[in-house]
This record gives structure tokens, C-alpha cells and sequence, in this order.
């Protein structure tokens, strides 16, 4: 399983998941922050969230 986040210019963001999971129901939760720890802006992000053959690309807006 791997949901990674990425600005509206592609740029990987932060990796919020990534592990092999059983099957079942999960939250993952964004601090808002980047992979070196750093806040990021208020902004339209995407996440892509993918699972063995499963991928889900989407939009979301980040606001502070």
C-alpha cells in the first residue's frame, strides 16, 4: 500500500504510506507538513493511493 502526496506541479510532497498491510479499514492522517518536516502552503494537493492493482489519483485543498 503507498499513499503519497503531491502539489499541483507533480512534486512529491510526502509519502504517508508506505508498507505491505493486511486487508481491512485504515486512516491515515496529514500534518500538513512535507517529508523534511516543513509546513507546507495553503493549496490544491493530490493523493494517489495505490493497492496492488487498485490506484486512486484525487484532488484535495489544503487550508490553515
Amino acid at each position: 500500500v503507498k499513499l503519497e502526496i503531491y502539489n499541483v506541479l507533480g512534486q512529491k510532497v510526502r509519502t504517508l504510506v508506505d508498507a505491505q498491510m493486511q486487508p481491512g479499514r485504515y486512516k491515515a492522517t496529514w500534518d500538513g507538513r512535507n517529508d523534511t518536516g516543513a509546513a507546507v502552503t495553503s493549496g490544491v494537493y493530490i493523493y494517489r493511493f495505490v493497492a496492488g492493482d487498485f490506484k486512486s489519483v484525487q484532488k484535495m485543498v489544503l487550508m490553515k
